[in-house]
């Protein structure tokens, strides 16, 4: 248990920090799963339109630290991949 007063401050910024990301995380990843639904759905028009929104909402979570730069951009490349897939 934190004993001194910036230890218990500390620990507030922790848990408040933990929030945050885990809101942020949380919309990254239903962002990335109305792709996938679209995908799956085969409506190609639907896919794009949601792609464009995910790969930004992604680029946004590696800027505020959420998830690194390479991971952000290997879900975007890898979504942008099965969209061009199921258009052509």
């Amino acid at each position: 248990m934190a004993n001194t007063p910036s230890a218990k401050k500390a620990t507030r910024k922790i848990a408040a920090r933990a929030e945050v990301n885990k809101a942020r995380r949380s919309r990254m990843r239903s962002y990335v799963r109305k792709v996938e639904e679209a995908i799956a759905s085969g409506d190609a028009a639907a896919a794009k339109a949601a792609f464009l929104v995910t790969e930004s909402e992604l680029m946004r979570a590696s800027i505020k630290g959420i998830v690194h730069k390479n991971t952000a951009s290997r879900k975007v490349s890898r979504l942008a991949a099965r969209v061009k897939k199921l258009s052509a």
